[in-house]
């Protein structure tokens, strides 16, 4: 009934604005009929990057289903038909391998209204190739185009056969197709009809859960994406011409379907890795073998080498599988824990295959419990010993079961403006750098230079990929009352309102601030900002918001402080606990201390004795080389996604980090300092030296970008399970 009723109004609209004179095509009548009777399915197929030869008979296919049941096709290459009069002519409109940037912002707006409004979209293949520019088609069509491997034959599992689209199918299915790898998997926020068994061909880089067909609720409207179609030969199969129906048809709403998003991992204790996508090690190499799933091994390996893989967690694992090959001696596989020499988890034997290019299966039960990130050693006779193309830890701890925390606290900096938001460029230019290419910092970001009062792009983006981390609150910095970033605070606030995100605050040390400046200003946002449902309240304190001072020290009196601290947590920048009195906590902020952990454990200890937070923060890297030009002070290299690991482990581990209350990252973006998880372009502007994240975790290219939000939500879930032992 809600789709009937959203379908009617969209023909409302429709009327309304034929009525003013406005409508693109003729008018559809207010009473509208239901969807099972005839309909009208716009198909664009719009290219401005690489053309499918398979486009046309797609079209002709869909033409040719649609006069079967009872649809017409409307097919177009016309960027003008997105408007919000013409769409609310159609119950669906199917996005064929489309590429690149096809809509304008106008055209972009409608679409998005159309589908909210109950209008469906159906993306077939390289619509996921589409828009990379604007970050509301990526929940749209569900996931964006990263790769693929050459066109070859594979199994895809048919994970739901109730669905309309896959009810025809057996619970396997082997077909030939272009297989398309995904810069993030979107099993989470969509409903996964088929998967692809990534060990049924080569090039698959899903890490075992590779969702390859999906479908959505889209407010009042639903989406349907394939990634099936490459090939004309598609487009004659019964089975993919089926699959193809169905999603029109779900679209459409001309039938019904269970949709809703989210769903595990259907091996949710299985985790496939690629050999050669170490973080760490000794002696051992990538090497190039066609033959190889993704076209490399871990190769180069001789007796005692190892390597280590840092975003694989231990804890659980029962079983080590993996493919190898060997034209050398063979040897053993010791499967161990923390480090190189650490638990060792069971082994496994490997014989010569007698080709580097001829692989086989190898597997072992693990006998010891591990308690942290993998690591593989290697021992055997003289010279090469074998190659580890890709190997499956089962029961393994899956960061999939996404924990969500308001413990993780975000440092975040709405200093950013550029021309065409604020009329100028405000604090890119640091370090006397020229944007909007040349900016002061040594990571250049995904976004460009944006504004940080864009909030329907720039912030609307930050949002999502601040709750891709699982760290439910942003530490919001704050430069005073009528500053530039008070001005932004409700836009903010209302974004991270839409995504369930949190907002505390960074009192940042504007000239002439002192206590008592700082204790009208903690009133001044309480009275102004307290009642926005994005306004952090700590269950476990009295419901207090969060005040991080920073540069507390160089204030001499806090006496004033006594007059808030009853009803707000306010937190000094220091582990120095004699200089914390009229304070209810402390943090650290430096993004570099936390690789050393100077004074965690006494403040830790410090603050539990007193009933204080304690919340040390860490953070992936610091290098400000391009930002302050000559600076002598210490950096940070990220070394792979290393230094955050180690400030992490250093906060959570008891006899180090002091059992931290919270813990804060430094930071989501403050990318003069080099500090942020937020995504860097791994495509920067060309002759600035700019740094990208490849190499974080074993990612490279445009995979890696989203790094290291996906390892803060492993660290959130260990936190939280830290936590949470500790109050059993």
């Amino acid at each position: 009934m809600r789709r009937e009723i959203a379908r009617r109004m969209r023909h409302l609209s429709c009327v309304l604005t034929v009525a003013l004179g406005a409508a693109f095509l003729a008018p559809t009548g207010a009473s509208a009929q239901a969807a099972a009777d005839p309909y009208e399915v716009l198909v664009f197929s719009k290219t401005a990057g690489f053309r499918h030869d398979s486009i046309p008979v797609g079209i002709r296919t869909i033409q040719d289903l649609g006069a079967d049941n009872e649809f017409t096709v409307t097919a177009t290459e016309d960027s003008g038909a997105f408007t919000t009069a013409n769409l609310a002519n159609y119950e669906a409109v199917v996005f064929l391998s489309t590429t690149g940037d096809v809509l304008n912002d106008a055209q972009q707006t409608a679409l998005k209204s159309y589908v909210d409004g109950g209008g469906g979209y159906v993306g077939v293949h390289a619509a996921a190739d589409t828009e990379y520019g604007w970050p509301e088609y990526e929940g749209l069509v569900g996931a964006w185009f990263k790769s693929h491997p050459a066109i070859q034959q594979a199994t895809l599992k048919n994970e739901d056969r109730s669905h309309p689209a896959t009810s025809h199918l057996d619970p396997t299915w082997s077909r030939t197709d272009e297989w398309y790898n995904y810069r993030t998997n979107p099993r989470e926020d969509v409903h996964v009809l088929q998967s692809l068994d990534e060990s049924t061909y080569s090039g698959g880089e899903m890490g075992g859960d590779h969702p390859i067909t999906w479908c959505d609720e889209q407010a009042a409207g639903r989406s349907f994406y394939t990634g099936l179609g490459h090939t004309q030969e598609s487009y004659a199969d019964p089975a993919f011409r089926q699959v193809l129906l169905g999603g029109i048809q779900y679209a459409a709403g001309a039938v019904d379907a269970d949709c809703s998003s989210g769903g595990e991992d259907p091996d949710p204790g299985s985790r496939t890795v690629e050999g050669e996508a170490y973080t760490s090690g000794s002696g051992v190499q990538r090497a190039n073998h066609g033959s190889a799933s993704g076209g490399q091994t871990l190769g180069h390996i001789e007796n005692g080498d190892w390597a280590g893989y840092s975003q694989v967690d231990t804890a659980g694992a029962t079983t080590f599988t993996a493919d190898v090959s060997s034209a050398g001696a063979g040897g053993t596989v010791e499967i161990r824990s923390g480090s190189a020499t650490g638990t060792l988890l069971g082994s496994v034997d490997i014989a010569p295959t007698g080709s580097w290019d001829t692989f086989t299966e190898v597997s072992t039960t693990l006998t010891a419990t591990g308690t942290g990130a993998l690591f593989l050693r290697f021992t055997g006779g003289a010279g090469a010993l074998f190659d580890i193309d890709s190997f499956t830890l089962s029961g393994a701890a899956d960061d999939a079961k996404a924990a969500t925390s308001q413990n993780v606290h975000l440092f975040y900096y709405p200093w950013y403006g550029n021309p065409e938001v604020n009329g100028g460029w405000r604090h890119w230019q640091q370090g006397g750098q020229n944007p909007p290419e040349d900016v002061g910092a040594d990571l250049y970001p995904k976004l460009g230079a944006y504004d940080s009062g864009d909030f329907n792009g720039a912030v609307e983006q930050h949002m999502k990929w601040i709750k891709q981390t699982g760290a439910n609150v942003l530490v919001y910095s704050w430069w005073g009352q009528g500053s530039y970033e008070d001005g932004l605070v409700e836009g903010v606030m209302d974004a991270a309102q839409r995504h369930g995100i949190k907002v505390a605050w960074h009192l940042e040390p504007y000239g002439g601030r002192t206590g008592a400046s700082t204790v009208d200003d903690i009133n001044y946002i309480n009275e102004n900002y307290g009642d926005h449902p994005a306004y952090f309240r700590d269950a476990e304190r009295n419901n207090s918001n969060a005040f991080y001072v920073f540069q507390s020290l160089d204030v001499p009196d806090w006496s004033a402080l006594d007059q808030v601290t009853d009803n707000n947590i306010v937190l000094a920048q220091t582990t120095d606990t004699s200089k914390i009195a009229h304070f209810n906590g402390l943090y650290t902020y430096d993004g570099i201390a936390g690789a050393t952990a100077p004074g965690w454990k006494n403040a830790g200890d410090y603050a539990a004795a007193n009933d204080l937070v304690w919340s040390p923060s860490v953070a992936p890297g610091y290098i400000d080389d391009r930002a302050v030009p000559g600076n002598t002070t210490p950096t940070l290299g990220r070394d792979n996604g290393a230094a955050y690991d180690k400030q992490w482990n250093n906060a959570l581990d008891p006899a180090i980090g002091g059992s931290p209350t919270w813990v804060s990252v430094t930071s989501f973006n403050e990318w003069h300092e080099g500090s942020s998880i937020e995504p860097a372009s791994s495509n920067p502007p060309a002759g600035h030296g700019y740094q990208t994240f490849s190499g974080a975790y074993g990612k490279t290219g445009a995979a890696a970008e989203t790094a290291y939000l996906d390892r803060t939500q492993h660290w959130v879930n260990q936190f939280e399970a830290a936590r949470a032992a500790r109050l059993r």
